[in-house]
């Protein structure tokens, strides 16, 4: 790890802890993306208990779970095969985008990679019916999709294009299910194996995406998640008996977004989470044959994740909340009764005491309804206040489990996390609305909530903070630029500074999937320069503390070290942290808390440094 801290003049080497000590919180692991066995008896899952996220597996109310020897590196996915024998897992190496696929036993032998080699990167779609032949994507220059069978590695190589993915394949391998496009702007395409011939799904409607998709029973249709045909995502079916009729809509909201579907393996009920407004989860059970669905409680606030076992009599989920870290819970699909996995664990779980947050309504300075998320500290305000922006752009911020947002609440500081436009979960419009020169709307969003923040008594003047990653920490040095004055410090983490210097530097399929977000960087050249914030780096005057993964190639380390030599060559004061063997997710808990720390060091002691010049 290095790190550069702030000075007047120059930027010096220290570590974080030069900063005013902090009363934060232990960190506290999480389990997530469950996988039962075919059976239901046992659930592998992922957990960060040990330091990094890897793989452990434990029976359904019996006990401690076990963990696997699964290397060192971090996994992002596990998931368990139809004959029960092998469990595949997705591996980070070095926490960096690009992903392997490797196979063990479920005791934690016969371990060995599949796909993923060299500089491709490989994502796991799911399994052909009772075997082990897995439904995989390998992405390098283009997207390859490819049946991998788990025991002897055998592959066979179904097609290949430039931004695709293969989400499914019938189980007598005639016909695959292909996604095509950038973000956003997705659609689906049939292939004929035998053949190599491809159509599109259904019509081009010029709007929307369809971004999941599964084969119905016996492969004569396919059900689409897609606001292709409202304007919030909805669950489809395609007759693909009779491809001349519309899709048929079998679940959709006018007051929630479909956000996942999960099938049992007979194709015949589903699990739906919808995306209520503001970011809270609710579960439904859907009966595919008859259309019958049945609201199910939601065992947290926040729910992701879910799984069947391949009988249906069993549904695995992620679930937490503003103080209830993630945790994997089982639900019962006769009853919906929801009980955890952990049962032994109890309030150990709970994260400890903290701030529950509000969500706030408010206006973009053009009239766009925009919302967001309050954590408040104890006692009267106004408060020193930090605005925190997701990632992505097309995230969410949501009232999950955050540890940065309740230190920051225990230290006296308010975040506001708002989702400014581009954000998901409100609707096809809403999340399309920062594409290309719209992406100005979004940072004056952020400006329209520091403006609301201070009218509201919530923040205080001068005391103005704002903190971001990924896109997130883009939206920080942006508005940082285009606002001078407004904030009084930042945090910026992974965050883009030079579309110029991002897309040449970045992983080729995640250059070309952008373009339809952020522009193409030779015909929108001249946008992608304006609003570049190293373009107007000479009115960024405040503090900014930058913090990356040194093996980050989604969002190269270069563009923080460029933002701090620049910040340096003027003597503006900044601090410059480099986290070693993570990428653009900081999957360790020790670097995540490191992170963290930094953060709340930095805020904290800016935003009251601030207000004691102005006493």
């Amino acid at each position: 790890m290095s790190v550069g801290t702030e000075a007047p003049r120059t930027t010096r080497r220290a570590r974080p802890a030069s900063h005013r000590p902090l009363s934060t919180p232990v960190p506290i692991s999480e389990d997530f993306a469950p996988a039962p066995s075919p059976d239901g008896r046992r659930v592998a899952f992922l957990s960060d208990r040990a330091g990094t996220p890897g793989v452990w597996v434990g029976e359904v109310d019996a006990g401690a779970p076990v963990a696997l020897t699964v290397g060192d590196e971090p996994v992002l996915a596990v998931s368990w095969s139809p004959d029960g024998q092998w469990l595949a897992c997705v591996v980070a190496p070095g926490g960096a985008p690009r992903t392997e696929l490797w196979v063990l036993r479920p005791d934690g032998t016969r371990r060995h990679q599949v796909a993923g080699f060299g500089r491709r990167s490989a994502a796991l779609a799911g399994w052909l019916p009772g075997g082990a032949l897995m439904v995989v994507t390998e992405t390098a220059e283009r997207g390859a999709a490819v049946l991998v069978d788990a025991g002897t590695g055998q592959r066979r190589v179904l097609a290949e294009d430039d931004l695709l993915t293969l989400l499914d394949v019938t189980p007598d391998v005639r016909t695959a299910l292909l996604r095509r496009g950038p973000r956003n702007a997705r659609w689906l395409e049939l292939l004929d194996v035998a053949t190599g011939v491809r159509r599109r799904l259904f019509p081009d409607t010029g709007r929307g995406s369809t971004d999941q998709g599964w084969f119905g029973p016996d492969g004569t249709s396919v059900l689409a998640r897609t606001d292709a045909f409202s304007e919030l995502a909805a669950l489809v079916r395609v007759d693909l008996t009779r491809p001349e009729q519309p899709p048929t809509r079998l679940a959709a909201r006018p007051d929630a977004e479909l956000e996942q579907v999960a099938l049992t393996a007979d194709r015949g009920r589903a699990a739906l989470l919808w995306n209520t407004y503001g970011g809270r989860s609710e579960l439904s059970l859907l009966d595919l044959a008859g259309g019958v669905q049945r609201v199910v409680a939601a065992p947290g606030e926040v729910l992701d994740d879910a799984v069947f076992a391949a009988d249906g009599d069993l549904l695995c989920l992620t679930a937490q909340g503003p103080v209830q870290p993630r945790e994997v819970w089982l639900v019962d699909p006769s009853t919906g009764a929801p009980r955890t996995l952990r049962p032994d664990t109890g309030a150990a779980r709970t994260g400890g005491s903290g701030v529950a947050p509000q969500l706030v309504d408010l206006r973009a300075r053009d009239g766009l309804p925009l919302s967001g998320w309050l954590y408040r500290p104890a006692g009267p305000g106004p408060w020193p206040t930090a605005i925190s922006l997701h990632g992505g752009p097309e995230a969410q911020e949501r009232p999950g489990y955050n540890p940065l947002f309740q230190a920051l609440v225990a230290q006296g500081v308010a975040v506001f996390a708002p989702n400014v436009r581009g954000s998901s979960g409100f609707g096809r419009s809403f999340v399309a609305a920062d594409n290309l020169a719209g992406r100005y709307g979004a940072i004056a969003d952020v400006a329209a909530c520091a403006e609301h923040l201070l009218d509201s008594g919530v923040a205080r003047p001068g005391q103005l903070g704002c903190l971001g990653r990924s896109y997130g920490g883009y939206l920080v040095l942006a508005v940082l630029v285009n606002f001078p004055g407004l904030f009084a410090a930042g945090v910026a983490e992974c965050g883009i500074s030079d579309f110029h210097t991002f897309y040449a530097g970045t992983e080729p399929w995640i250059a070309a999937a952008a373009v339809s977000k952020y522009g193409d960087p030779v015909r929108d050249a001249e946008l992608l320069r304006d609003l570049s914030p190293m373009t107007h780096i000479d009115r960024l005057d405040v503090p900014v503390l930058l913090i990356h993964g040194a093996n980050d190639t989604n969002v190269p380390a270069g563009e923080s070290a460029q933002v701090a030599r620049a910040l340096a060559a003027r003597d503006v004061p900044h601090g410059h942290l480099v986290l070693t063997g993570e990428g653009h997710d900081f999957l360790t808990l020790d670097n995540a808390e490191t992170a963290r720390t930094a953060t709340t060091a930095w805020l904290t002691r800016h935003l009251a440094a601030t207000a004691a010049t102005r006493c």
